[in-house]
């Protein structure tokens, strides 16, 4: 089960990636820096907030996990 600082740590290195995509994206679209990089800070803002909540609720759901056997030998 992973901690919520691990899962805040995945989520914001992601976005960091996610935010460079999606300035390039909006200025190559666009050609205005300025206009691109505040489209990207409030994309992270959302996505990073959503992208957290969506680690936490699937970290509560056992599909695809293993069980740890009852007992060790």
């Amino acid at each position: 089960m992973e901690t919520p600082r691990r899962s805040f740590a995945k989520a914001l290195s992601w976005r960091m990636f996610a935010t460079v995509i999606t300035a390039a994206i909006v200025y190559g679209a666009t050609g205005e820096l300025e206009f691109a990089a505040s489209i990207g800070l409030a994309d992270t803002a959302v996505k990073l907030g959503v992208y957290f909540l969506h680690e936490r609720l699937w970290n509560r759901i056992p599909y695809g996990r293993m069980r740890e056997p009852e007992y060790y030998i």
